[in-house]
């Protein structure tokens, strides 16, 4: 199994008929706050949301008469289970997708939407990958891997010729990285062309399979945790794209999950893009301060994916918030007596702060009868504006109790 440049070209003919060329347009506002010319390559608008339906198309393809025929199957809880779904529908290919019994449901239903056959199986992704071998073999489909595969890769690539194309004087490419196949993808189309232009690609903290290869020289399971960036939580870096991202990447970053609730927070209110955490990454190693080497450039980065859970949506952005310092929350110990809130809510105003919520504790108070701990959640400015909130308060002789939000910026 391998990929070379002229099998990106191919791909990107191949699939021209089926899968959109997405805008890669110049963000002011992100420029600003990076302190160099950002680029956003808007691929969650392909029709099922995400750079998925690229690989999707070309493996399809690709397919002789009898793979057509009989059908594919994929173990996805994801995007790669949508955009096969979708493409299989348009070329009338059918397509078995095994997805493990907590996948969003929303993403199950649209899957079964676009007529793909939806078998929940296992409570993790191995049981469901395990399952769908097995029916493979049973019923004579085709796997289509979702990363760890060359005609997948070679799709996934043609997304790095259009960027060539739409900003050609390219400095650098900020790609997430979860299984690999994006950034192998985008990494030796680019090199093959401008060898020059930087490949960088961004990890979250919690599932930093392509670091451990690099570690051990090898892809290697590692043990995730639950990440906002929930489409790189793969656990291992396909074999085929990190020999290929290994050569052509020029490095790896990890990001925190508060830089991650950040940058969404960010793609949100000043480039008006609802994405996913993964899709947030590149930001987020902007956020987190660890690509100072690029300022005054000319940077793309990659806005690979909108499938976000809107169930949990208002909780990232509250994450942000509060990652941003617009958000606060603390203990302040007040007298009981009429007057004592008051005087706290007069303070919290003066310094021209919201109070969001607030609420009275008199029973783990302590042995003081006549004071109350009074817990607020306060809207703020940034993380200056709270220091200065806490300091007036205790000037006004009121302890006062931080909850210890930490500054993203330390990350």
């Amino acid at each position: 199994m391998t990929i070379n440049s002229e099998d990106i070209f191919a791909a990107r003919q191949r699939i021209a008929d089926g899968v959109s060329v997405t805008p890669c347009t110049e963000s002011i506002p992100l420029s600003e706050l990076c302190r160099c010319r950002i680029f956003c390559k808007l691929d969650y608008l392909q029709r099922t949301g995400s750079f998925k339906e690229r690989g999707a198309r070309n493996a399809l393809e690709l397919l002789d008469e009898e793979q057509r025929t009989r059908g594919v199957i994929a173990a996805s809880a994801g995007n790669h289970a949508l955009g096969l779904a979708y493409h299989g529908g348009l070329l009338k290919i059918p397509v078995t997708v095994v997805m493990p019994r907590f996948s969003p449901l929303i993403k199950v239903s649209t899957c079964q939407k676009l007529g793909a056959n939806v078998i929940q199986q296992g409570d993790t992704f191995i049981d469901a990958r395990n399952y769908a071998d097995e029916y493979a073999r049973e019923h004579k489909l085709t796997y289509i891997h979702g990363f760890d595969n060359a005609a997948i890769i070679a799709g996934q690539g043609t997304m790095g010729l259009e960027i060539l194309d739409q900003v050609p004087d390219v400095d650098a490419i900020v790609v997430p990285v979860g299984g690999g196949g994006l950034i192998a993808g985008i990494a030796l189309a680019v090199k093959s062309q401008r060898p020059e232009v930087q490949v960088i690609g961004v990890e979250a903290e919690h599932s930093a399979s392509f670091r451990a290869a690099l570690d051990h020289g090898r892809p290697v399971k590692i043990e995730t945790r639950p990440t906002l960036a929930d489409g790189l939580a793969v656990g291992k870096v396909g074999d085929l794209p990190f020999e290929i991202a290994r050569r052509h990447v020029d490095k790896v970053l990890a990001v925190n999950e508060s830089s991650l609730a950040l940058a969404i927070v960010r793609l949100i209110e000043l480039e008006k893009s609802v994405v996913e955490g993964a899709a947030a990454a590149p930001l987020a190693a902007f956020l987190s301060g660890q690509l100072p080497e690029l300022a005054g450039k000319r940077v793309v980065l990659t806005l690979c994916g909108g499938n976000i859970d809107l169930t949990i949506l208002d909780r990232v952005i509250e994450l942000g918030l509060v990652a941003d310092g617009r958000l606060c929350r603390f203990t302040a110990i007040i007298s009981d007596r009429p007057g004592g809130l008051a005087k706290l809510a007069k303070l919290i105003a003066s310094m021209g702060a919201s109070i969001k919520d607030i609420a009275h504790d008199r029973t783990f108070s302590g042995p003081d009868v006549t004071a109350v701990r009074a817990i607020c959640v306060v809207e703020t400015i940034n993380y200056e504006h709270i220091q200065r909130l806490m300091t007036t308060i205790r000037d006004a002789g009121i302890q006062v109790i931080p909850d210890g939000s930490v500054d993203p910026r330390a990350n």
